[in-house]
């Protein structure tokens, strides 16, 4: 089998399940408790909050876990609402192409009295601090832009959206759940004020998950009741989820060099074998992309398809977002970048892990050729492409 999906989850890691274990079976205390066995998983607590701040270069009073990327989205634009309808600011900006974890919240607050500008994505996937500046207004409480995109993989301009944002006095929140552990973050030199990330995406644990507060920003609670994490976030910390997201994250950060050369230089290849398919098209940057996505349109074909014929081939791919994957509706991403519904359809995401070979890489070229032309020869849609009767869309 060829895990082609790492986009969508990864797998443990050796060091994750390392680390976990202990707080399983050993320092399995409640971090709360005041005796000593407690306060021993305490101090794993404190020490994992140190070990990801490290990576991101924040303060460790500056994390707060969660269950994930969802809810740390979900804090981060809460907390940014509240604090700005205090101070009578109830704008936001946004992309049109964000996960739907910020996109439905936005929606959650528009109904709320907040005006949502989602910026219009250029089609290379990309978007300026030049848009980001001109849409700031006095009213403006947050700019929210993902840092990489979890479909398309393209990276944004990070660092100088935190300088517009910064100079402008707004808030900046990004989504960094594709990137953490993926891409160098300094969240003190990319002057993000809050950033949200995953740990299961870089071979950590599903389940857990950091939201990174710039120290002044009091945040709003999601849910209530004990005293954890300095009362922001209640519930018994999930200690071996934690450590093991550490550990991955550390691991991820420690090999990064290395790894982004290997992804970038295998990922480029991929995207050289499959541009040969007549009447394809990258989706996104060829070059401001994350080392490990490569995602294609393919004309006249169904995604779905596409996806089970591989399936059947040992490999395991996505058509879209992991989390609509079972959606019949073409990606929002890619409609946001302005590919036709007839097109959008026809999407493969192949997101690759580090230990992915070369041979591997050839099989997965091979084997989307044998299936694009497979489903393009049982095609009415493909032959009347052909015979002339509607126009090629893609090249």
């Amino acid at each position: 089998m060829i895990y082609a999906d790492n986009a969508a989850t990864t797998k443990v890691s050796e060091a994750a399940l390392a680390a976990m274990l202990p707080c399983l079976t050993q320092v399995y205390g409640n971090p709360s408790s005041l005796y000593a066995f407690g306060q021993s998983a305490k101090e794993q607590l404190e020490d994992a909050r140190a070990r990801i701040a490290r990576c991101l270069h924040a303060d460790p009073k500056e994390i707060t876990f969660t269950s994930g990327g969802s809810e740390a989205d979900n804090q981060a634009l809460r907390t940014a609402a509240a604090l700005g309808a205090k101070k009578g600011k109830k704008h936001i900006i946004s992309t049109a192409f964000e996960h739907h974890a910020i996109l439905h919240t936005l929606d959650a607050l528009k109904k709320e009295g907040f005006e949502i500008t989602l910026l219009d994505v250029h089609e290379n996937g990309l978007i300026t601090a030049q848009q980001v500046a001109e849409a700031i207004r006095p009213d403006t409480a947050l700019v929210t832009v993902m840092f990489a995109n979890n479909e398309i993989g393209t990276v944004q301009p990070i660092a100088e959206i935190g300088a517009v944002c910064r100079e402008k006095g707004v808030l900046f929140h990004t989504d960094a759940v594709q990137a953490a552990g993926h891409l160098p973050i300094d969240v003190q030199a990319m002057q993000i004020d809050m950033l949200s990330l995953s740990g299961h995406k870089f071979h950590g644990p599903k389940g857990t998950g950091v939201l990174y507060a710039r120290k002044g920003i009091r945040l709003e609670n999601l849910i209530y009741g004990g005293a954890q994490e300095r009362n922001k976030r209640a519930g018994t910390e999930n200690l071996p989820a934690i450590a093991g997201m550490a550990a991955a994250l550390e691991e991820s950060v420690a090999h990064l060099s290395e790894t982004t050369e290997k992804l970038i230089r295998q990922r480029d290849r991929l995207i050289r074998g499959l541009s040969e398919i007549p009447h394809s098209t990258l989706n996104g940057d060829a070059v401001h992309r994350l080392p490990s996505n490569v995602n294609f349109c393919f004309e006249a074909i169904e995604g779905e398809s596409l996806l089970l014929l591989l399936d059947d081939k040992g490999i395991c791919a996505s058509s879209g977002s992991a989390c609509t994957s079972g959606s019949l509706d073409p990606s929002h991403v890619l409609l946001a970048i302005g590919r036709p519904h007839e097109v959008a359809h026809g999407s493969l995401r192949l997101s690759l892990g580090e230990d992915i070979t070369d041979d591997e890489i050839d099989y997965l070229i091979a084997s989307v050729k044998d299936v694009v032309t497979y489903l393009r020869n049982m095609s009415p849609v493909w032959r009347s492409l052909n015979e002339g009767k509607q126009p090629f869309v893609l090249p």
